[in-house]
């Protein structure tokens, strides 16, 4: 497998926790030095070691913000 160089320009917040310290992030990140894009996955506590996540440009976290503001989460 290829190595995937990734930077986190920035750590926009965390959604939860898990018992073994694994945290579900937002963030922006670079993956092998191009534009950076809005990332939902697990990491470790170093942000060394990831799991599988989503990545989604500008537009697409938008367009996913408006349907969750749709949402009746109540």
């Amino acid at each position: 497998m290829a190595n995937i160089k990734f930077e986190i320009i920035e750590k926009i917040g965390t959604v939860s926790e898990g018992a073994k310290g694994w945290k579900k992030e937002l963030n922006l990140i670079s993956w092998n030095e191009r534009e950076p894009k809005y990332d939902l996955r697990d990491w470790d506590e170093a942000n060394e070691k990831m799991g599988k996540g989503v990545t989604l440009t500008k537009e697409e976290l938008i367009s996913l913000k408006e349907i969750l503001n749709g949402l009746d989460l109540a």
